[in-house]
């Protein structure tokens, strides 16, 4: 199998991956309240969207770049409106002292993406290498930043699940600001996906 057809692969198994991770930590979240992980949940699906931009470059070639900075200003002002709700809504959840539910759907499936997305961002750097691709590159250091947000949503759940520590939810939440809004920045640069194959 050829590098291009690999790197298809692993952009599907990202984005089929993205969208169970969205769908569950989304659900897992409003149930239980958490703040952390509708925002860990909503990053996935905006992250499917950025990988999808990926897939069509693999798919098609040469695209047109105006097309291609379209989308990419659209992931990045997606991640930057994230960013700022998950601010509002993880400052009010600690200045209202609003215990989230403990959750055992939402540490499941952050212990899971932290397996996941580090063995698929090595798989994509490898690939990314042996094609030369700068995007394919990219997109790996954007799955590794996914592994990061799971762990540190992991933490945040597992020290509210384990000691009742409400405020290890909307403190995980904070945490995950910097990184979110480093996305955005960095689509809107036109650097999520890279600039050539």
């Amino acid at each position: 199998m050829n590098d291009v057809a690999v790197a298809r692969r692993l952009e599907y198994a990202t984005l089929s991956w993205n969208v169970v991770e969205g769908a569950v930590s989304i659900t897992a979240g409003l149930l239980a309240g958490s703040v952390a992980l509708v925002g860990f949940g909503v990053d996935a699906f905006i992250e499917s969207v950025s990988g999808a931009v990926l897939l069509w470059r693999l798919q098609a070639g040469e695209l047109g770049e105006s097309r291609e900075r379209a989308a990419l200003r659209l992931v990045g002002v997606s991640f930057l409106l994230l960013a700022a709700y998950v601010l509002f809504e993880a400052t009010a959840s600690l200045l209202r002292r609003e215990p989230p539910e403990a959750s055992t759907l939402g540490i499941v499936i952050a212990a899971t993406s932290l397996l996941i997305m580090p063995l698929l961002a090595r798989a994509k750097r490898r690939v990314a290498a042996r094609m030369n691709s700068r995007a394919l590159a990219a997109d790996s250091r954007q799955t590794q930043l996914c592994a990061y947000l799971s762990a540190i949503l992991l933490v945040g759940l597992a020290l509210n699940y384990l000691f009742g520590w409400w405020w290890s939810d909307p403190l995980a939440a904070l945490i995950m600001v910097p990184i979110i809004a480093r996305e955005g920045i960095e689509a809107l640069r036109g650097e999520t996906c890279g600039c050539s194959t």
